[in-house]
């Protein structure tokens, strides 16, 4: 087991050494430029700071953590101020021109997330015009799109936003890659903590720095063990060589619920799942019919694919914005109404056997959920007909409108509503690509009311604005937005001080303890 630590022992048990056993096979790439996976994203946490970032007790409260001690806003403009005593790891000051050139680089190296950033209106030939030091311990920040400073500020709150020391990541730079392959499996951050090794698919082993602005972290290294398999994730924690394990299936939650020496923690996350009908589709032309759309918001067992089917994995949720969003709508106006649902039908003339396949992906917990709505539509009449196919494809036919209906999840790229409103309730019929665009929903006036809202100035006007739209789409659309996901991990009884919010990067180890 010392191996996996790389000169540390590692055992689940040993004090100051914290082992958390999940698959790291998605991770492509450590630099906050590129990486955009799910463990990629939790881990820039504990690598990099932000000028501004999510509170992680009060993620709506932007601001109260990162580089900047404060900031002013003007319209198309935010001015900073950096903490004084802010370095890197390797004991740098944190200077204006690495802000300039952290954000310029994302923009130029137009990775996976630099879409964020280009939000703003940067691009790689205009980014410099944008960013502008003041002096020592000022940075000013303009943009050309037509938004509002709380969008800005959510933007530079994301992940790609990181502030990298510019002379370390130079340094190692290699044919004008900005060092991006460096940063690949090492950093240059910030954060609570940087990397001591990674070794893609086998283990990402993290050290304490000291010299991070905050709190000094508590624990001296973590060890992110790569385990493919759930089984054996569960083995892990359960005997005591892991302290924490993701990802676990409902049937193994359950069997450790009240297993002596663990416990189950339960966060909500930023995965909303719906039910989309394409209403292009030349095939089944009544799934264009707003009364189709109406009927099956009262054809699914919301609370028993939630509590029963999914065993408490998922809530019922019903509009795009997750809970814990600002601005989000937690009201749940919808049930399993069969009985409705058939009168809604038969009032459209659409109750004489009607027939569309459902696409889903050929996992849990979507193969189960398909089965569900198979039964709840077939006692109002409708017979779906199930496709389970690998994610690729699925997303191929969404794309190409090949779909009838499809079952999909949605995770929104940063901490703003704009990120989830402009998928849902924004087609401009533009060849921009959006949920809205994918389903065929033509909606001027809805889109029109979309674009005012990333652009308004005031940031609770924004949000009232957000909550017409989210009305107006858990009303009458096309998509039946059901499910919120849960995140769950299984902890050994010891840990302490483990802090998780809706964002795949709001993952917080620099309080744990055990």
């Amino acid at each position: 087991m010392a191996g996996w630590c790389l000169g540390t022992p590692c055992l689940g048990g040993t004090p100051q050494v914290l082992v958390v056993a999940q698959s790291l096979d998605d991770i492509v790439s450590l630099d906050p430029a590129e990486g955009y996976e799910l463990s990629s994203m939790q881990a820039f946490t504990s690598l990099y700071q932000r000028l501004v970032q999510p509170d992680p007790d009060q993620p709506e409260d932007i601001g109260r953590t990162g580089l900047a001690t404060r900031w002013t806003a003007e319209p198309g403009s935010l001015e900073f101020e950096l903490r004084p005593d802010a370095v890197f790891a390797n004991g740098h000051p944190v200077r204006p021109e690495d802000v300039i050139w952290s954000l310029s680089r994302a923009v130029k190296l137009n990775l996976s997330p630099a879409f964020i950033l280009n939000g703003l209106g940067w691009t790689a030939a205009t980014v410099g015009e944008h960013l502008q030091k003041i002096d020592e311990h000022h940075v000013r920040v303009t943009w050309s799109a037509p938004v509002g400073p709380s969008f800005a500020l959510n933007v530079l709150g994301a992940t790609v936003a990181s502030i990298i020391d510019e002379r370390e990541a130079e340094s190692h730079a290699k044919g004008g890659d900005l060092g991006n392959r460096w940063l690949h499996d090492h950093s240059a951050g910030s954060g609570p903590f940087r990397i001591r090794r990674y070794i893609p698919h086998e283990a990402l082993v993290l050290d304490a720095n000291p010299l991070s602005p905050g709190d000094v972290p508590k624990l001296k290294t973590i060890v992110f063990r790569s385990v493919p398999d759930a089984a054996t994730r569960e083995l892990l924690v359960r005997v005591g060589d892991a302290d924490i394990a993701r990802d676990l299936g409902p049937d193994q939650y359950a069997g450790l619920r009240d297993r002596p020496g663990l416990q189950l923690r339960q966060f909500p996350s930023a995965a909303v799942h719906y039910l989309m009908f394409n209403t292009v589709n030349a095939a089944v032309p009544q799934l264009s019919n707003p009364a189709l759309w109406e009927a099956a918001r009262w054809l699914i067992d919301y609370r028993g694919i939630a509590h029963q089917l999914l065993r408490d994995q998922f809530q019922v949720h019903q509009a795009f914005l997750a809970t814990g969003f600002p601005g989000a709508l937690d009201d749940t106006p919808y049930r399993l109404d069969i009985v409705r649902a058939r009168s809604i039908l038969h009032a459209a003339g659409l109750d004489h056997g009607l027939t569309m396949t459902l696409d889903v992906f050929n996992q849990a917990p979507f193969t189960e959920i398909a089965q569900s709505l198979q039964a709840t539509f077939a006692a109002a009449g409708i017979r779906l007909e199930v496709q389970p196919a690998l994610t690729g494809e699925v997303y191929t036919r969404v794309r190409s409108h090949s779909v009838q209906a499809v079952w999909l999840y949605w995770i929104p790229d940063y901490f703003d509503a704009h990120s989830s409103a402009s998928a849902f309730a924004l087609n401009l019929n533009d060849g921009t690509t959006s949920i809205a665009e994918r389903a065929g929903w033509q909606i001027p006036q809805l889109s029109a009311l979309t674009l005012a809202a990333v652009r308004e100035q005031d940031a609770g006007r924004r949000l009232e604005l957000y909550r017409r739209i989210q009305t107006e789409v858990q009303r009458s659309s096309p998509f039946v937005i059901a499910l919120q996901e849960r995140s769950q991990l299984v902890m050994r009884a010891n840990v302490r001080g483990y802090r998780q919010g809706l964002n795949a990067d709001m993952v917080y180890y620099d309080q744990v303890t055990k």
